[in-house]
């Protein structure tokens, strides 16, 4: 089962599994179906293969019927650039943007490089890592299997995006928890990310996605990034980072009020 429902001419209808923690959407889903469909016109278009992708969430997505509008920013050469827009159906206020970057590949000689080395990994040697959503419903994490390495969390999404979800769509929503894998506080402040980029040197083999994670929060300006090394179970296949807004946690209101 797709975690978005297709309702035709670039509608769409969001599954439970679309949700995030708190209220809305988890932005990685919205991030996944953005590009998802930019990657679905690629061939056609021949626009190459999508190398990199940042997301803007503008605003809580909620759940309900959607529509997206794509515009062609570049198109033709060796880079085409395109831009995907979220809306809620019959609202012209933007909740969430996405901007791909395509390049056909070309080959091209070059001197020999210095070997970075083989790495392999099995995921599915470490234990299972859960987590419920603050609502207590079913929400995105509950569409992938998630396990914890040595230093990586690792990610095997059950659920496309959309039907046929290409290799960027399929990694976005792994990399958008990275800001969260590395937390250095737990339970003190909430931290969105209004922003993700991936960026990959490749496309996944396999279905686990890895993130080898760093974050960073500045004490005093409510602020922070995270980023990190993306994997699959041969090695490194790209890059992501994001800045992270500190939100603290409402207070619970005294006794008797």
């Amino acid at each position: 089962m797709p975690i978005f429902e297709p309702l035709g001419n670039q509608h769409w209808r969001p599954t439970a599994l679309a949700a995030g923690p708190f209220a809305g959407l988890q932005g990685g889903a919205v991030a996944g179906l953005l590009t998802a469909e930019v990657e679905a016109q690629a061939g056609s278009r021949n626009w190459g293969a999508a190398v990199a992708a940042s997301a803007w969430f503008l605003r809580p997505t909620p759940m309900g019927d959607l529509r997206t509008e794509l515009s062609v920013m570049v198109e033709g050469g060796r880079v085409s650039v395109v831009d995907n827009t979220l809306y809620v159906d019959g609202d012209d206020k933007p909740c969430a943007t996405v901007r791909v970057t395509l390049s056909r590949q070309r080959a091209v000689e070059l001197p020999e490089l210095p070997d970075r080395g083989s790495e392999t990994h099995d995921p599915a040697r470490f234990s299972v890592r859960t987590r419920k959503a603050a609502h207590g419903k079913p929400w995105f994490m509950d569409a992938m299997e998630a396990r914890q390495g040595e230093d990586a969390a690792w990610f095997h999404l059950n659920h496309p995006v959309i039907e046929g979800a290409g290799p960027l769509s399929r990694v976005l929503g792994p990399a958008d928890w990275t800001h969260g894998i590395a937390r250095p506080l737990e339970n003190v402040v909430a931290d969105p990310n209004p922003n993700v980029t991936v960026q990959l040197l490749r496309p996944p083999v396999g279905a686990w996605i890895g993130v080898r994670p760093q974050t960073r929060w500045l004490p005093g300006t409510g602020l922070g990034i995270g980023s990190g090394t993306l994997l699959d179970t041969e090695g490194e296949i790209g890059r992501v980072s994001m800045s992270v807004v500190l939100v603290p946690f409402p207070k619970p209101a005294p006794a008797g009020s």
